[in-house]
């Protein structure tokens, strides 16, 4: 039986994920905070490491930056980074002092795609060089150190960047779905910057593909290869809606709401291209913003 183990697994990305990975043969367990059926706690992981044989560790795990109900304290900064940090260190050390037959044959780390400093005239690809320039770009780029295997221990390391996740359950569209509903969506500022976006199926067959494909190594770029801005997300979601999109959500609301530290995640961006991702021989079944929005602009959830 092939198993796979997920950080995070309970979340709008590993419900998804598990229900592909279970469909498609694989025994799945979450690695949760707390114990019950089909799960391990960190707490287990931490003391007793991997105990079963292992295909492969997916870890999601991440506070919600986003949260809007918590303020951008020094506490909540903290819980986002160690959310991240600690979680992909401790499967790291799990990984690393497993006995051959328990070890897995890749490690998957999502993480985001902050590290890449917005630029008009530039497209980044995973060949480019990251380098720190605010919070959250530091953040990105210490969870991939936090999450780094030295290959001497045989086992893939992939690292996924992930864009916007587009999905009903969870994310972006969860949160805008009732304003453009009622016709009181629109882009976010002016609507200029860029959107690096992937639509939460092609992640989780991205993730499966990762695990199933041994040429799979390294950074990818989890985003779509349409790369759009804002503005063209939200006239593309609108129109999927059968909804206007005309109403903008000013720059200094959500600097307001957010605190302008962690707003950049909706008020800037890169244009991002996946051509690692595109390389491995990944197909996308959601390439374009107007397909995506559409299959996740349903009513219902069922």
């Amino acid at each position: 039986m092939k198993r796979v183990l997920i950080g995070g697994g309970t979340g709008f990305i590993g419900t998804r994920l598990s229900n592909l990975l279970k469909d498609s043969g694989y025994n799945v367990t979450i690695i949760s905070r707390m114990p019950g059926l089909g799960r391990i706690t960190w707490h287990e992981v931490e003391k007793h490491g991997i105990k079963e044989p292992t295909t492969a560790i997916v870890n999601l795990c991440g506070q919600n930056v986003l949260d809007p109900t918590r303020r951008w304290t020094p506490g909540f900064k903290q819980n986002v980074w160690s959310s991240r940090i600690n979680t992909s260190a401790s499967l790291v050390k799990a990984i690393t002092h497993a006995t051959p037959e328990f070890k897995p044959d890749v490690f998957i780390n999502v993480s985001g795609v902050s590290n890449y400093k917005p630029d008009s005239k530039k497209v980044y690809t995973e060949y480019d060089e990251c380098k720190k320039y605010d919070y959250m770009s530091e953040l990105c780029i210490e969870w991939e150190k936090a999450a780094t295997i030295d290959k001497s221990h045989g086992v893939r390391n992939v690292k996924l960047r992930t864009g916007v996740v587009l999905g009903r359950e969870g994310g972006m569209i969860k949160s805008l779905y009732l304003p453009f509903f009622f016709g009181a969506g629109g882009p976010v500022g002016d609507g200029k910057q860029p959107l690096p976006w992937i639509h939460i199926d092609d992640l989780c067959e991205l993730i499966m593909f990762s695990i199933e494909n041994k040429n799979v190594d390294g950074v990818l770029n989890a985003v779509s290869p349409d790369i759009i801005t804002n503005m063209e997300f939200a006239k593309a979601f609108g129109r999927a809606m059968w909804r206007p999109a005309l109403i903008p959500l000013p720059e200094a609301v959500v600097n307001m709401l957010f605190s302008k530290e962690r707003a950049v995640l909706l008020t800037s961006g890169a244009k991002i291209e996946p051509k690692r991702t595109i390389e491995t021989g990944f197909k996308y079944q959601y390439p374009k913003i107007y397909d995506a929005c559409r299959s996740e602009s349903k009513l219902f959830l069922f």
